[in-house]
């Protein structure tokens, strides 16, 4: 038993929200009188490019709450989260997203993000049958938190590029998502209201050069550029696009370079995500549909269904300790739609 139906579950319960909220230090019980966000707001998680926010839901809120009761229901291959979830920032600040309806959150994706022809450099060999580049080295930074921004496309990109480095080099810097959501508007890219991680690694070789995190912190809000090249620390050399639906080609990347950037198509049942291969019938499988950026760390199979490890930019609350898993070899919801990767310049 699942609880309401997904129309009417529009944050009503707040009850549960305040129970877990009262608990977290410094913050206080916050209520959500079923939001609802109109369909020229896109998703403060996602990639579309609408202009305007909800003020109801801007910088108050963050991501992490999910209300949903229930275990996996009948044939899924994934299991649904449990309970409500939420997360206190530092300062004092109770910023627990109180999950409005979806039923219009997530309009078309207004970019062009396909590749019909990539540049991915095939690989000789075959492939590995798994990887997980977590486990191979000090090779992936720790799971961040976007906030109230949809800004994903810039935790993607510094996601890609900060492994990239780390595998060529054996550091393991941490990126400035901000600099993206300040600068990179000339690449056709639209700060908290969405990018992509292919055009912000064109950003970054053409700017020659992107900060770290201590020098251009995250604000999780569009503000004023304030690049300084002489604190740049990671550069591009390379773009690698790989080629619209090529999910072999996805493989090859992964498994012989580095972890690679892509999006997805986001449907509310994917918020409601705890553990187990995500999978969806119903989700669209074209570039113009994708809404949501993320980075593919690794591949496996489980229970016989191949999978593509992933990590999001939703905190360490949400999901697998803020990865999941997603079925491989399908263009699942898209995800084969808009990869790429950077070759940094060292």
């Amino acid at each position: 038993m699942l609880g309401p139906s997904a129309s009417d579950r529009s944050i009503t319960e707040t009850s549960a929200l305040e129970g877990v909220q009262k608990d977290l230090p410094g913050c206080a019980p916050v209520r959500c009188p079923g939001l609802s966000i109109p369909p020229q707001h896109g998703p403060p998680w996602g990639l579309s490019t609408a202009q305007g926010r909800d003020p109801r839901t801007h910088s108050l809120f963050a991501l992490h709450t999910v209300l949903i009761l229930g275990a996996r229901p009948p044939g899924l291959s994934w299991d649904v989260a449990p309970v409500a979830r939420s997360r206190c920032f530092p300062a004092g600040r109770c910023r627990a997203r109180c999950r409005p309806r979806l039923s219009s959150m997530f309009p078309p994706f207004l970019q062009n993000c396909s590749a019909t022809r990539g540049n991915l450099p095939r690989s000789s060999g075959p492939c590995p049958s798994a990887i997980d580049w977590r486990k191979k080295g000090n090779y992936v930074t720790p799971v961040k938190n976007q906030g109230s921004c949809g800004s994903c496309w810039t935790f993607s990109t510094t996601g890609c590029l900060e492994s990239a480095i780390a595998i060529k080099t054996g550091k393991l810097l941490m990126l400035s998502e901000q600099q993206l959501v300040d600068c990179a508007q000339n690449f056709n890219n639209h700060g908290c209201s969405g990018g992509l991680p292919s055009q912000a690694f064109e950003y970054i070789l053409y700017n020659k050069g992107l900060m770290g995190e201590d020098t251009y912190p995250y604000r999780a809000e569009n503000g004023t550029c304030k690049f300084q090249p002489d604190k740049a620390i990671a550069f591009v050399k390379e773009v690698v696009n790989i080629t619209l639906y090529d999910e072999q080609g996805m493989m090859e990347a992964v498994g012989t370079h580095n972890p690679v950037s892509f999006a997805f198509q986001v449907t509310e049942d994917f918020m409601q995500y705890s553990k187990g291969v995500y999978t969806n019938p119903h989700c669209e499988k074209t570039p113009d549909k994708v809404n949501h950026a993320v980075l593919a760390v690794g591949y496996g199979v489980e229970n016989g269904m191949p999978y593509w490890i992933v990590k999001n930019s939703w905190g360490t609350y949400w999901g697998m300790d803020g990865y999941f898993h997603i079925e491989r070899g399908k263009n699942m919801c898209g995800l084969a739609d808009c990869a790429s990767y950077p070759i940094p310049w060292l």
